[in-house]
């Protein structure tokens, strides 16, 4: 059967190629401006991007109603927007930042003594230090640090704008050395970590699809002025279907180099992004600034994560913190479901159901839910891990 007109311009809606990419197209998703009065919760906008105070952003969500309207508005942003915000202050007590960075020092040290580690998806071997899955091992090195850092209001609140409940943290940390060359422009996870031609077996709606499966963020754990090299972003970049394939073409690469906005961050400030955002790390010019972050890419509960986590260990050891945190007060309720979200599996499946059925409901019991009930009923520690294991067991195949 010969290919029709019609069956040409169907392929061409469905199969994205590289060719394909238009550069005017793009422009015109991209050259637009942000008008504040669209996003009455930001308390300032700075080169298309938009600024939150975290504490005004999260007493606005003291209300069922208006913690879904800010839940509505920061979707948006990361959507139609311009696909990146800045949370001020978003670890207003940064002792518990300061906490952390010491033990992901302790982390690089020993990987340097070791010759262990790897290096970065975009930038030149050696030119940063990496941990990865810094989650799982921030947990187990300090789970009462774990607890507070994880309990953090804004990154649930952003999380859950964009994802909605049941979300996966995981996360890595990034140290760019002074004289730590900038990344390469970039998407990334899912089909920003494919070549060209893996992308183009995906119809487009895949594309599309990809976006909304994972979260970007990062917390900046020193004071990041220009000269240390924050991300460099492009606003409403995202919004281009075929930018996966665009970001190999040189034409697009000079766009970015030569468009790309740069913000300066402050210890405990965070900011979070569409994966689908064009972006880089920066060059570090500095002379004396280990320019360290916290990425976070939390994933939706209907995609699959890019590290392999261990919850049920970190569970086991996030536990009795959890219970001496809620004993003595140190962290709210609120604070504490937080820190289960980003440590216990929070989606029912996949699981074994001959041995784990969906008794009482649509799904069987998740590993937060156990969590949730152990500490409401002050389990002891053993019985909890007794139990955890025996939930794990009925999962596997």
């Amino acid at each position: 059967m010969k290919t029709d007109n019609t069956a040409r311009r169907r392929i061409g809606r469905v199969w994205l190629t590289e060719d394909s990419c238009n550069i005017e197209a793009f422009r015109a998703e991209v050259e637009r401006r942000t008008n504040p009065a669209d996003y009455p919760h930001a308390a300032d906008c700075q080169k298309n991007v938009l600024f939150y105070d975290s504490a005004s952003l999260v007493a606005d969500c003291r209300t069922d109603d208006g913690r879904r309207a800010a839940l509505a508005e920061i979707c948006e942003v990361l959507a139609e927007g311009p696909g990146v915000a800045v949370f001020k202050r978003a670890f207003a007590d940064t002792s518990v930042i300061d906490e952390a960075s010491l033990i992901f020092d302790e982390i690089i040290e020993e990987q340097h003594r070791t010759n262990s580690g790897g290096g970065d998806h975009f930038a030149k071997p050696g030119a940063n230090d990496r941990i990865w899955n810094s989650l799982e091992k921030h947990c187990l090195r300090s789970p009462e640090n774990f607890a507070a850092y994880y309990a953090n209001a804004v990154v649930a609140l952003v999380s859950e704008a964009w994802l909605g409940p049941s979300y996966q943290m995981t996360a890595q940390v990034n140290r760019v050395n002074s004289g730590g060359a900038a990344q390469s422009a970039h998407r990334d996870y899912h089909l920003g970590f494919q070549t060209s031609a893996i992308i183009e077996q995906y119809p487009a709606h895949v594309h599309k699809l990809s976006p909304v499966l994972t979260l970007q963020g990062a917390v900046a754990h020193c004071d990041m002025p220009l000269e240390s090299g924050p991300t460099l972003f492009l606003p409403y970049s995202q919004s281009y279907v075929p930018g996966y394939l665009a970001l190999n073409r040189p034409e697009f690469k000079a766009y970015f180099d030569e468009n790309h906005v740069q913000l300066p961050l402050e210890r405990g400030d965070a900011v979070f992004f569409n994966p689908a955002l064009f972006h880089a790390a920066g060059t570090n010019r500095s002379k004396d600034i280990k320019r360290v972050a916290n990425l976070l890419q939390v994933s939706s509960a209907f995609g699959r994560a890019m590290e392999t986590v261990d919850r049920e260990r970190m569970c086991a050891v996030l536990y009795p913190a959890l219970k001496a945190l809620a004993a003595d007060g140190r962290l709210s309720a609120g604070e504490i479901a937080n820190a289960i979200a980003c440590c216990a599996e929070g989606y029912s499946f996949p699981t074994n159901l001959d041995r784990d059925p969906p008794l009482g409901g649509l799904a069987p019991k998740t590993q937060a839910q156990l969590m949730h009930a152990a500490l409401a009923a002050d389990w002891e520690t053993k019985a909890f891990v007794e139990a955890l294991a025996a939930q794990a067991e009925k999962k596997r195949s």
